[in-house]
């Protein structure tokens, strides 16, 4: 794939920055809340050019390792939602469960693959059966960890500083792995991951409790870590974020769903779950594209933008 799709998909995050930013100042009195009259939302609502940013910043966001949870902190603020006690957990809430388009788009995507893991689960493939176990695996210290630590991050961690100083990190990271040749050595295939090689992968995962790491990031470097090619880390980190993902939208649908539907509606969730689904399959279908040729540097390089971005809106006051 061309240079030029790198260019189009990056710039595409920034202007989802920006816009936002320049289009919906908060108000002297506190974040500007959109009426729902247009949109069957709550008292509180979220306008449909709301649902449709959140959604591709989700989308785009997701399975990139820029970390989409940052993003959609970062376009919330931009776009003056929340404020209040009830709409901020309804808006988590909504970036949570518009997960469901990314993940469907990984279903469709690999389709193959889950139904050979399908086929392992009721003894038709060894193959199937090595990925998912090493899969459920890995997912097991991410979900220990993380309900260990879910309120310490919560209460900590989730604000455009923090999120900034993990961007900034990040891409320093990636900078210096890819010139040490980190990530392109050679490496096992997928189906040869061990259940000790799947655990330490889920223990990498777990990093990306800190808003701004990117689960794709750690879970990739962890992968290649113990073993994996860059091409089934990525992989695997598609596959993880199945389970990881579809676990956290569940039991986030179940908690917090119906204050979501109350605040929000029925037709914007559905708006941002639809729009999560197509942007998430044009930005897997790129990332695979890209690293089959060329580096990881372009996303070290763009979190070093948008953290520089995101420290310099604050110094603004903008964020």
């Amino acid at each position: 794939m061309a240079r030029g799709g790198a260019a189009a998909l990056l710039l595409a995050l920034v202007a989802l920055w920006i816009v936002p930013a320049t289009a919906a100042p908060p108000s002297p009195t506190g974040p500007a809340v959109p009426a729902a009259d247009d949109n069957g939302g709550g008292a509180e609502g979220l306008s449909v050019v709301s649902a449709v940013v959140l959604g591709l910043v989700e989308g785009l966001t997701e399975y990139l390792p820029v970390s989409s949870t940052g993003h959609l902190l970062v376009a919330e603020h931009a776009l003056g939602l929340g404020g209040t006690e009830d709409s901020d957990k309804a808006l988590e809430a909504y970036a949570i469960c518009i997960q469901a388009g990314a993940i469907l788009a990984v279903l469709v995507l690999y389709q193959q693959r889950v139904r050979q893991m399908l086929d392992g689960l009721i003894g038709r493939s060894a193959e199937g059966r090595a990925v998912l176990l090493a899969v459920v695996a890995a997912f097991v210290p991410t979900a220990v960890i993380g309900f260990a630590f879910k309120d310490i991050v919560r209460d900590k961690l989730f604000g455009v500083g923090p999120v900034a100083a993990a961007w900034l990190v990040g891409g320093v990271v990636i900078l210096g792995l890819e010139r040490q040749g980190f990530l392109r050595r050679p490496g096992i295939a997928l189906h040869q991951v061990t259940i000790r090689q799947a655990l330490a992968i889920g223990v990498f995962q777990a990093v990306a409790l800190w808003p701004g790491t990117s689960r794709s990031l750690v879970t990739i470097i962890g992968a290649v870590a113990v073993g994996l090619s860059l091409e089934a880390a990525v992989e695997f980190s598609f596959l993880l974020g199945l389970i990881t993902l579809g676990a956290a939208t569940v039991l986030t649908g179940a908690s917090d769903g119906q204050l979501m539907l109350d605040t929000f509606g029925v037709v914007t969730p559905l708006i941002g779950l639809v729009v999560a689904f197509a942007a998430a399959v044009v930005s897997v279908r790129w990332m695979v594209a890209w690293l089959q040729q060329r580096s990881f540097d372009v996303f070290g390089w763009y979190r070093l933008a948008v953290g520089v971005l995101a420290v310099g809106l604050l110094a603004a006051g903008v964020l």
